[in-house]
């Protein structure tokens, strides 16, 4: 967007020295120290945030570092039950068309979004204590306008923290790669704290590792949904990227479709299954892990849309003369499956 310029920027010549009439820049050692203060206060504040999200999730992750200390075998269940969620990110990543992202990159994506899930946790217990004591529509608001909009938000922040701001970040269907990402980072340790909980619970007389795998198994049905939410939510902020001038409604809008879709889904699990199986001579269980995956391949294919749309586009007007795509779009093409 271009830079707005006042009237007497405008009507000067280059010769005239506008320095605290209408443009500025450090000069003076007062300017300097301006300078110096806003940027410390800048960047302190990220420290601080960073630092309080790091002691947050040093505090969260006490009780499964003492469980694997105690069941080392249990790390395996940790990692398995994020293996769906992890094949989709790096599916999402690979549909970017346009370059590979920097690994470090991801790697700082994620564990920003690991991070920043504690501050989730801390304002999803707050949230829980004021809205489910309200009768009758009191989980509905706690999930449409604490838990979707709160989750959504501090994986964004993840992204928008780093990955955002760096110049590998230049193209739309980016958001869509670092949202996946941090998708993936709080779907972990989202994984880790559920599996623990359930297991600290188990009983002696009940099968440690036979309630580790059932909780496993459901963890990594739910994980790909926090993966393809967020990747919405990156998509929009792409386009926020490059279009300045429409920037906050975009990535408004990115925020509210993630957070609808992914309240609506938590409210519809927890009574669904049960309803059918109540009509139905089958499962809840079996009721359950349909509509995960259902919820989930439904909202996956509005994702998939827009990557296959941006493809698709991106390889028309990247085409030569000949008419003919460039090398690198023969790489597979999800709008072809």
């Amino acid at each position: 967007m271009t830079r707005r310029r006042d009237p007497v920027e405008r009507a000067a010549d280059d010769s005239v020295d506008l320095y605290d009439v209408s443009t500025w820049e450090p000069r003076s050692t007062l300017d300097h120290l301006a300078y110096s203060v806003y940027a410390a206060l800048n960047y302190g504040l990220r420290g601080v945030v960073l630092a309080a999200a790091f002691m947050f999730t040093l505090a969260l992750l006490a009780s499964p570092a003492v469980l694997v200390a105690d069941e080392p075998a249990i790390s395996v269940f940790f990692l398995l039950s994020i293996v769906p969620a992890l094949l989709l990110a790096a599916y999402i990543w690979r549909a970017d068309i346009t370059t590979r992202e920097p690994l470090g990159l991801l790697v700082a994506t994620f564990a920003l979004a690991v991070l920043f899930a504690t501050f989730a946790a801390v304002i999803n217990t707050i949230g829980a204590g004021v809205f489910y004591p309200i009768p009758v529509v009191g989980a509905a608001l706690f999930f449409y306008l604490i838990v979707g909009p709160v989750e959504e938000i501090v994986k964004l922040l993840a992204v928008r923290v780093f990955a955002y701001r760096s110049e590998s970040f230049d193209a739309v269907i980016v958001g869509t790669v670092y949202g996946a990402v941090a998708g993936l980072g709080f779907a972990a340790i989202e994984n880790v704290i559920y599996i623990t909980q359930v297991v600290a619970e188990v009983g002696p007389e009940a099968g440690l590792y036979t309630a580790a795998t059932e909780i496993a198994t459901v963890r990594a049905l739910v994980g790909p949904g926090h993966v393809i939410y967020s990747a919405i939510a990156g998509y929009y902020l792409g386009l926020a990227k490059f279009n300045r001038q429409y920037a906050g409604p975009l990535i408004a809008k990115g925020l509210l479709v993630a957070a609808f879709v992914h309240a609506t889904y938590n409210i519809t699990v927890g009574f669904i299954p049960g309803f059918v199986a109540g009509l139905y001579p089958v499962t809840a269980d079996a009721v359950f892990v349909t509509y995960v995956v259902g919820y989930n391949v439904a909202i996956g294919y509005y994702l998939y849309r827009k990557i296959a749309h941006y493809r698709r586009t991106y390889r028309d007007v990247s085409a030569g003369d000949t008419g003919e795509p460039r090398s690198e779009l023969t790489e597979f093409d999800p709008s072809r499956r």
